[in-house]
């Protein structure tokens, strides 16, 4: 695991290593899909920025790192349970901040002011985790750094890559949309204690509704302008780590 106290951040890092796993998801984004890029020169040179998406599959990742440059820095959960154990090899070998889901994650977290503080590029999902497929409301995490810092927030649409490895078992390529929107913020929350969860909740809530715009409607879960689809969508908002304490995930107990 990273150490995560300030002193010891560095950055950028991984110089060699990123650029060479960059060459290779480009390569994979073109060979193994047919992608569709709209509003890449949304993306800045540097930041501070907060590259957020929805986030409905364990390769989401992979579309931050091919929209934007090696110097990236990931916040993600320290645990994947959909993903397969090749494919959390690859966060381990690009460099991220462990988030233990449900515990505030302190370190991780001041962690990442210093990034941005630094002008870095941080990639995060505010939903926390991909246990759906329609979008669901935000922790408040992303909301909390950007308060914190007066980073503007990135968002980006992710369709298609819940297709790519049913479509490649058939031999064939899915088709995959990435829409880069424009940069929102910055925000701003006062107040103490509920007051300003409050106002971080409806921060997020804005971060979620530029998502929503850039993804399929039937997607849109809560953020659809259609009730039926919010209807559908209820249920999706459970947090399933809500319980967990950091001492779980380190000794394995939440498994």
């Amino acid at each position: 695991m990273p150490d995560t106290t300030p002193d010891s951040i560095k950055y950028p890092r991984r110089k060699v290593v990123r650029q060479t796993m960059k060459v290779l998801c480009k390569a994979a984004f073109k060979v193994l899909m047919d992608t569709t890029i709209e509003g890449q020169e949304n993306v800045p040179a540097q930041g501070p920025l907060l590259l957020v998406g929805n986030h409905f599959s364990f390769i989401d990742p992979l579309v931050f790192v091919r929209i934007s440059n090696w110097k990236l820095e990931f916040l993600g959960g320290f645990h994947n349970p959909s993903a397969p154990p090749i494919v959390e090899v690859i966060p381990w070998l690009w460099g991220y901040y462990p988030l233990f889901r449900g515990t505030g994650s302190r370190d991780s977290l001041r962690v990442a002011e210093t990034l941005l503080q630094r002008k870095a590029i941080i990639g995060i999902f505010p939903e926390g985790g991909n246990w759906a497929t329609v979008l669901r409301p935000a922790r408040p995490g992303t909301a909390f750094l950007a308060t914190r810092t007066g980073a503007p927030i990135l968002p980006v649409g992710i369709d298609g890559l819940l297709e790519v490895l049913p479509h490649l078992k058939r031999g064939r390529r899915a088709k995959v949309t990435l829409r880069i929107g424009k940069p929102i913020g910055p925000f701003m929350a006062t107040g103490r204690g509920r007051e300003r969860r409050e106002q971080l909740d409806e921060i997020g809530h804005a971060i979620m509704r530029s998502v929503a715009e850039l993804i399929p409607p039937e997607r849109q879960g809560h953020y659809s302008p259609d009730p039926a689809i919010r209807e559908a969508a209820k249920g999706t908002e459970i947090y399933p780590w809500d319980t967990k304490t950091e001492t779980e995930y380190k000794t394995g107990e939440f498994l």
